[in-house]
């Protein structure tokens, strides 16, 4: 709800300050009185597009403050929090001109830009009228607000649009990496194959090398260590050490215990010597070896070697390597049973969202013959009653909201085809049409101003008290700002401002009474009977208000 307008140096009002409150609040004046002005300010705090030049002659700057307040849940609170803008119950809108046409933005006293102005405007604001391209008369909010009227629940056909998506991008992904799978199949069996014949272990590679090094220094070396086994074996120092046991032995008893120490680390030396040469001659096996063989390991080493640089992966990473591939393989080889399973689940999906989508169809069809007949219900009242209104419904590209298109069409004479309301009605009957739609879809919308701007041009007498009345209905619960010409509709007001247009010294400016009760008397009485306001003409307006 609109709480507050301010404004400062603005066109022709110089200082106001506006406290509106809940209900049909009326806006009258002469014309000229610049009740135009106090639209064209709102549209300016909100961040609408109009004039270019807006300051008041004479000033520097001018600036328009609205407060609004703010109940829980209201979107506009979801728009802030995204903006990164400070939250609560009150916001306060505050927009800046500068003589040379430059403007500055503040939300909550935080500097935004007009867009953010206008992203909060769609929630706070309604205007009604020729102008009105972003409300009624734009086509592509026609079905949001049929199925409002109807109370449709959106959810069904949400879901199941959602799965159906869902089901179509787990089939596209499936089906993508299948393909790419595919594509190197060839390389995944061949590389396989390669790997199998081979069949590489862990630490195979590095038992070759050690392998093969062993065998290539057998060569060189193994002439040596069979000497050093002869000059330990029994030519050599083996039989040198018997034959001093068997000397030392021979004369021990005789040398009174003399030799006894000596004999025995002999025999130690002895023992210690034969386990060399085991040694040495265990050496001697291993050294020993084919040359095929080493043409052998080298063979197997080098094809290892190889294998792994051709896949770029450690020797000892071949084995799973292998494995990762044979899945892939596995994979492909499941993949067309995978792609039938998913294949399945998007027909099932689809089958779903046609059935909701019917279902979300039907229910708009029957709704649009029921808002058809409240429509043409609240067109007699207002003098239309050879109008015809009709939601139209036509296939749509299906979507999570169902697959049908909504347009509100009508016609204004009879054997007339419908059309578009903004290029079929006139500005009178445009203003009337917009009304009787809003009645008629005013249930379950968003708690916003509602501004109607002469919405009662070209009417009068009994159409004129249809049109305040059904204000009056709209009204109630909310919050209606309308500038009028017609006593009938000031008369159902709730708060009654006049807008007046003053000169002193010189200077015109325009400003906005709140009127009382008597005065409000005297202005209908005024909108009755003109300059010169009679008793009659109070009485009348008495009677209006009384009615």
């Amino acid at each position: 709800m609109l709480r507050s307008l301010d404004i400062r140096d603005m066109l022709i009002i110089d200082r106001l300050e506006l406290r509106f409150r809940p209900g049909l609040n009326v806006l009258t004046g002469e014309t000229g009185a610049g009740k135009s002005i106090l639209l064209d300010c709102l549209g300016f705090v909100l961040g609408w597009r109009g004039r270019a030049e807006v300051v008041r002659a004479g000033a520097e700057t001018g600036e328009v403050t609205a407060v609004f307040d703010l109940p829980e849940g209201h979107p506009a609170r979801a728009l802030l929090a995204g903006a990164g803008l400070p939250g609560g119950d009150e916001l306060i809108l505050r927009r800046v001109s500068g003589a040379d046409g430059r403007k500055s933005a503040f939300v909550n006293d935080r500097r935004a830009g007009a867009e953010v102005l206008r992203a909060l405007s769609d929630t706070l604001v309604e205007l009604h009228g020729q102008q009105d391209d972003r409300g009624l008369l734009n086509p592509r909010g026609h079905r949001a607000l049929l199925d409002a009227f109807a109370g449709t629940d959106l959810a069904p056909v949400r879901a199941a649009w959602a799965e159906r998506a869902a089901a179509g991008r787990a089939l596209a992904e499936a089906g993508t990496r299948l393909q790419a799978m595919r594509d190197e199949e060839e390389y995944l069996r061949h590389a396989v194959a390669e790997l199998d014949r081979l069949d590489p272990k862990p630490g195979e590679e590095a038992g070759l090398d050690a392998r093969r090094r062993l065998m290539q220094a057998g060569a060189r070396i193994r002439e040596d260590v069979a000497r050093a086994g002869q000059a330990l074996g029994s030519e050599g120092a083996e039989g040198l050490m018997g034959d001093a046991i068997r000397w030392l032995g021979g004369v021990a008893a005789r040398a009174e215990g003399l030799l006894d120490a000596a004999l025995e680390a002999l025999e130690r030396a002895l023992t210690e010597l034969g386990e060399a040469a085991e040694g040495v001659g265990r050496a001697l096996e291993r050294l020993a070896h084919d040359p095929r063989e080493l043409e052998a390991v080298e063979e197997r080493l080098f094809a290892i070697r190889a294998l792994a640089r051709k896949h770029g992966v450690a020797a000892d990473d071949l084995g799973e390597l292998a494995g990762e591939m044979r899945g892939k393989l596995g994979l492909i080889e499941g993949g067309a049973a995978d792609l039938k399973a998913l294949e399945a689940r998007l027909e099932r999906a689809g089958a779903a969202y046609d059935r909701e989508a019917e279902r979300l169809g039907a229910a708009r069809a029957k709704a649009a013959a029921a808002l058809d007949r409240a429509i043409l219900g609240e067109l007699a009242p207002l003098k239309m009653e050879r109008a015809r209104f009709a939601t139209i419904l036509a296939p749509a590209d299906p979507g999570p909201e169902g697959r049908d298109g909504v347009t509100f069409t009508v016609a204004t004479t009879p054997g007339a085809a419908p059309g578009p309301l903004d290029r079929i009605a006139s500005g009178g009957e445009l203003s009337r049409f917009l009304l009787a739609l809003k009645v008629c879809l005013a249930k379950g919308g968003e708690p916003v101003t509602m501004i109607f701007d002469e919405i009662d041009r070209g009417v009068g007498g009994a159409t004129a008290d249809a049109v305040g009345r059904r204000l009056e209905r709209l009204a109630e619960g909310g919050q209606i700002l309308v500038v009028t010409h017609s006593p009938q509709v000031a008369a159902r007001g709730a708060h009654h401002w006049r807008v007046e247009k003053r000169v002193a010294k010189g200077q015109t400016t325009s400003t906005v009474v709140a009127l009382a009760p008597e005065a409000r008397v005297d202005e209908i009485a005024r909108m009755l009977a003109g300059e010169n306001v009679t008793d009659a003409a109070r009485a009348a307006a008495r009677a209006l208000l009384d009615g």
